[in-house]
């Protein structure tokens, strides 16, 4: 007997799938200019079937939002069987390549920030753990108050200069990974901090 054309999705799927269409949804368009109405057309589900997996759109742009988040995470995790500096080189490489795929997604989600509580509420939380990462590998026994605090500017940096590079292309990626490594770099040696010789190879 041969299978059937259509199989019903299950539960893990039909919102694997949902929130993969919502990413795309909340960054093409305004949150304020989307209603679950629209999100349902659009996903091509009725009102009551997105309403049973979300409780609302804060709650569906909540969870795009951590599915996101979660995806960056992932891509950016460190090889441990690496020098450290080499790790976050690495790290970056993972990250601008995901900036580079969804370069549209990427701009309207750091320029939606100042507006919508929830995207820069992600965005502090995702460069509180990633400067941690980051120190933690540099500064195993402890980074030092200043290092903290170049580090943390420095993603604050990176978004900036990623914007400026996604809206002009005319850097390659390589060269991008670079400057954003040198710049992090410059900024530890001003601090006082460089990484230990023995943390780059």
């Amino acid at each position: 007997m041969t299978e059937p054309a259509y199989r019903r999705m299950d539960v893990d799927e039909r919102r694997a799938q949902l929130l993969e269409r919502g990413a795309e949804l909340f960054t093409s368009r305004p949150y304020d200019e989307l209603s679950m109405q629209e999100i349902a057309s659009e996903v091509g589900i009725s009102k009551a079937l997105l309403y049973h997996y979300f409780p609302g759109k804060q709650a569906f742009f909540e969870a795009t939002l951590s599915a996101w988040a979660e995806r960056l995470w992932e891509r950016t995790a460190p090889d441990p069987e690496l020098p450290p500096v080499e790790q976050l080189t690495k790290s970056l490489d993972g990250f601008l390549s995901l900036v580079e795929e969804n370069a549209v997604a990427y701009r309207n989600l750091m320029q939606s920030a100042t507006g919508v509580a929830a995207i820069r509420n992600l965005i502090e939380e995702v460069r509180r753990a990633t400067a941690q990462r980051i120190l933690e590998g540099l500064y195993p026994d402890g980074a030092p108050p200043k290092a903290r605090t170049a580090v943390s500017g420095w993603l604050w940096f990176m978004d900036g200069a990623c914007l400026n590079w996604i809206e002009h292309r005319d850097v390659e990626r390589e060269e991008m990974r670079d400057l954003l490594l040198g710049v992090l770099m410059g900024a530890l040696i001003a601090a006082g901090s460089p990484p230990d010789p023995a943390q780059v190879s």
